[in-house]
């Protein structure tokens, strides 16, 4: 079956771009690796004699402290130490975590509950997640996040009891946050960083233009035109149906994206949101939250908060999308 004929791509450029591009005579570098069950990539302008192993390996450390703490498919995890604490017991929690639950937390309070860091029974309930966990104490309430006891200026996380912390829709934008600052550190501030599609670029190419990324369509019959994305200083992540599903007995498309507020998963005709935002982490937690909204709630939670997000529905007579005006106010022909 031929490609759908699709539209110029619909181009979103930051209003303020800086113009401190790297040196000429500075070369492309590309390293690769593997963290949370997928694969990362980054790619940065240095030096052509830049040593590449040390930055590797500063790299994969850092992936891997965030494995140790944030993981739940690890079970020394700090995260799968949590959740196996009898009720009321807690943890003094390390910055990486708690950055994560405050930012959780706060997605799960502005979307009512669509976002919920406390899904990790739910998704075991439902066979998603990891395979021979116990389950004997676990409890999977909905709205569950709102039994959290989170003290921030403590950085203490105190378990009700039963609770299974799950952060997969997070915790790889965060980790691709982490990465873009140590590059920085590092002393190679144009990159582009990737951990399983969640994307951040900062800084430019030697000729001036930034990271241009385009956003992976929904299905290959889908006939809208591409999302095609400056990544200055600018992440975007996408949450939607098309990658992970399976389908039940009777037939029916059962994605992987749980609605926390019903305990099943998502029922409309969402199909893929994208959100840009300059941290990958809260473009990561909100592209989920919209996903679990739907198109209606969805785009009402974007204009509410300022994201930038498109929301592409799968609809009996074809694709249609929702822009946010947020979005539109970063694409060149709205401007």
């Amino acid at each position: 079956m031929p490609a759908p004929r699709r539209a110029p791509p619909q181009v979103a450029v930051p209003r303020q771009l800086l113009p401190e591009a790297p040196s000429w005579g500075q070369v492309l570098h590309s390293l690769q690796g593997q963290t949370m069950g997928t694969s990362w990539t980054l790619l940065c302008y240095g030096p052509s004699n830049l040593r590449l192993t040390p930055v590797q390996s500063a790299v994969q450390a850092r992936l891997d402290a965030l494995v140790a703490e944030l993981s739940h498919w690890e079970p020394a995890s700090l995260l799968c130490r949590f959740n196996g604490l009898g009720a009321g017991q807690g943890l003094d929690l390390p910055p990486d975590f708690a950055t994560v639950i405050e930012a959780a937390l706060q997605v799960a309070s502005a979307s009512a509950g669509a976002f919920d860091p406390c899904m990790g029974a739910l998704v075991q309930r439902w066979g998603f997640g990891p395979p021979g966990q116990p389950q004997a104490q676990a409890r999977a309430p909905l709205q569950a996040w709102r039994e959290l006891r989170w003290d921030p200026p403590r950085r203490h996380l105190l378990q009700p009891g039963g609770l299974m912390l799950d952060f997969s829709a997070i915790a790889k934008g965060h980790a691709v946050d982490c990465i873009s600052a140590l590059l920085i550190e590092l002393g190679l501030p144009h990159h582009l960083v990737e951990i399983g599609g969640e994307l951040r670029g900062q800084g430019l190419k030697p000729e001036g233009q930034p990271w241009w990324v385009d956003v992976e369509p929904p299905a290959a019959d889908c006939d809208l035109p591409a999302l095609r994305i400056a990544l200055h200083q600018l992440a975007v992540a996408s949450s939607g149906d098309y990658r992970r599903f399976r389908i039940d007995a009777q037939g029916r498309r059962l994605s992987h994206t749980l609605d926390p507020r019903t305990g099943r998963p998502v029922a409309h005709e969402l199909a893929l949101v994208s959100v840009l935002h300059e941290s990958a982490m809260w473009a990561d937690a909100w592209s989920t939250a919209l996903m679990v909204l739907g198109p209606t709630q969805g785009l009402a939670l974007a204009e509410s908060r300022g994201l930038a997000a498109r929301l592409v529905l799968r609809e009996a007579g074809g694709w249609r999308q929702l822009l946010s005006t947020g979005l539109r106010d970063l694409l060149e022909d709205e401007a």
